[in-house]
């Protein structure tokens, strides 16, 4: 069978999880450092594109795991159409393929964190909540490609021309929500500063990354910044 999807659907404020792995011996780690936390439940298990993205709507995960390496197509593939029909998705590429073309590539098709599958984190199930409370967990070797590529826009004059400003401005609870965030406020801190919930400031978060076209917090504060939205950090 090409997949399993789980019957029926977590309750309350379970998190639904989707895996989209070709290995099944990788499937079955993934399942168990799921199961160890109550929280999370598997809803689907895929081991091709063509499976994953057939089910998809209408299963709509709150996280889906994504490897590159499907035998059928691209994961990027997976991970563009989850990003399309469930935008409210979030979506972690695990996968053996590095290099800051396939993590450049990724990012640009929906996801919103990377991990090695050799590398992977102590506590796999903290990274998922990670990238559900709005942070994008990357293995360490992928990060600094982001850095050596985003460093010179760190150097760069402190002004941009107005000819490169965001084509949708910010909206004011926009600008309040990244002015905490440079202050190094949490999700949920400003969630309960501002009386919304996580969700909501979740969303305004996206909305910042692609108005600002930002992929993490810091390229978005740094960004914000340069353009004079939200004030540098006394």
């Amino acid at each position: 069978m090409e997949h399993d999807v789980a019957a029926g659907f977590a309750a309350g404020d379970s998190v639904q999880v989707v895996v989209v792995e070709d290995d099944a011996s990788h499937r079955d780690r993934f399942r168990d450092h799921l199961r160890s936390d109550s929280r999370l439940r598997v809803v689907g298990e895929f081991a091709n594109a063509e499976s994953a993205i057939a089910a998809i709507p209408p299963l709509l995960p709150d996280v889906a795991l994504v490897d590159l390496g499907l035998p059928d197509r691209p994961g990027f593939d997976v991970i563009e159409h989850i990003h399309k029909v469930a935008p409210n998705a979030e979506i972690m590429v695990v996968s053996v393929f590095g290099g800051e073309r396939n993590l450049l590539q990724a990012i640009a098709a929906g996801a919103t964190g990377y991990l090695l599958k050799d590398a992977l984190p102590s506590d796999f199930v903290a990274s998922i909540h990670a990238l559900r409370a709005g942070e994008s967990p990357i293995s360490p070797s992928l990060a600094r490609h982001l850095l050596k590529r985003y460093q010179p826009l760190l150097g760069s004059p402190p002004a941009e021309p107005a000819a490169h400003a965001p084509a949708e401005a910010l909206t004011a609870r926009e600008i309040l929500i990244l002015e905490r965030i440079a202050a190094g406020s949490s999700l949920a801190e400003i969630a309960e500063a501002l009386f919304i919930s996580s969700h909501t400031v979740k969303t305004h978060v996206k909305n910042i990354y692609r108005k600002l076209e930002a992929h993490t917090r810091l390229q978005a504060v740094t960004i914000a910044q340069r353009r004079r939205l939200i004030p540098h950090a006394s």
